[in-house]
């Protein structure tokens, strides 16, 4: 397990509980009280760091290296039935965005999501979950296909950001991405998305527009990093810090604007402490939506989610 910076306090107690049941099994001596109070210390510790996080913290933890990705939930949702679909039909298949159709019990749902890596190699392959053109398109492809069969969208979102590279924006990124918000907007069957990592800028908003939107307790929600905030306001990273807490970015923030709908709660340290528990509550959330959304005619769906994008930002006095 690795631990951040501020889990530190969090680390040096579990070594310490480690070596106190080791004490206990190699000799004769008694030590189930003084572990009993390591044990105490470390649930009071867990408790007064992850109840009291800041927006750059919670980005961290969106990061973390141990955070399930994207087809970690829908292996584990859908099993053995998930099947996923390749290609643009343009370019080429785009290791960063992946898709394909998946069951949960008998219903069937359409899954796309940013796809990462957990090592140097796998990294590379999925482009550091940053899309590129054909990326999108592939995706459009699949919400195309799952409007023609009545087949409800989930969108899973977890990137840094649309691949900005010069061949990406040859390709036409910024088109794309805006043909996707177009086309999203206008989908007629039911499109539920959930942010389970970072969702920065058009890169997450490509696959981003929903009927419900639904933001993982430790993610990020925003039109840019902190990092890039903070480069371009003070031609410095250092105060990347500050950049997080201006943007309201985290999920408590974006329930607070009305910009999202709802919180999925993580177990006390991160979805990666509990990682079952994290994709139960997220098959939950898919079902419970979904039963919502489905008595609901084209027609409605329509007209419910472009008044719902359309208020946004609206206030009256």
């Amino acid at each position: 397990m690795e631990y951040l910076d501020f889990e530190l306090p969090i680390k040096e107690l579990e070594e310490q509980l480690t070596k106190c049941v080791l004490i206990g099994k190699d000799s004769d001596v008694d030590v189930s009280e003084t572990c009993k109070n390591i044990e105490a210390k470390l649930l009071k510790t867990k408790k007064d760091i992850y109840k009291n996080l800041t927006a750059w913290q919670r980005v961290q933890l969106s990061r973390h290296p141990d955070r399930p990705y994207t087809l970690d939930y829908i292996n584990a949702i859908c099993g053995d039935t998930f099947m996923e679909l390749h290609g643009d039909r343009t370019v080429k298949d785009d290791k960063a965005m992946i898709g394909g159709l998946g069951k949960i019990g008998e219903q069937s749902f359409m899954f796309i999501g940013q796809q990462k890596g957990y090592n140097t190699k796998t990294r590379q392959y999925r482009n550091f979950g940053m899309s590129n053109p054909e990326g999108y398109r592939k995706a459009l492809r699949l919400m195309k296909m799952a409007e023609k069969f009545n087949i409800p969208v989930v969108t899973l979102l977890d990137t840094p950001g649309a691949y900005p590279g010069l061949e990406a924006e040859e390709r036409g990124q910024g088109e794309a991405i805006a043909r996707n918000i177009l086309e999203m907007t206008r989908l007629k069957t039911p499109i539920i998305t959930i942010v389970i990592g970072e969702g920065a800028s058009g890169g997450a908003l490509g696959i981003g527009v929903g009927d419900k939107v639904y933001m993982m307790e430790n993610t990020w929600y925003s039109v840019i990093s902190p990092e890039s905030c903070s480069s371009i306001l003070w031609r410095s990273w250092e105060y990347k810090e500050i950049a997080a807490d201006a943007l309201k970015l985290t999920a408590e923030d974006m329930k607070k604007q009305k910009l999202i709908d709802g919180i999925i709660k993580e177990t006390l340290g991160g979805a990666h402490f509990d990682r079952e528990g994290a994709f139960k509550e997220v098959e939950k959330t898919i079902l419970k939506t979904y039963n919502e959304l489905k008595d609901l005619t084209p027609k409605q769906l329509v007209k419910q989610r472009m008044d719902k994008y359309a208020n946004m930002g609206v206030f009256k006095g």
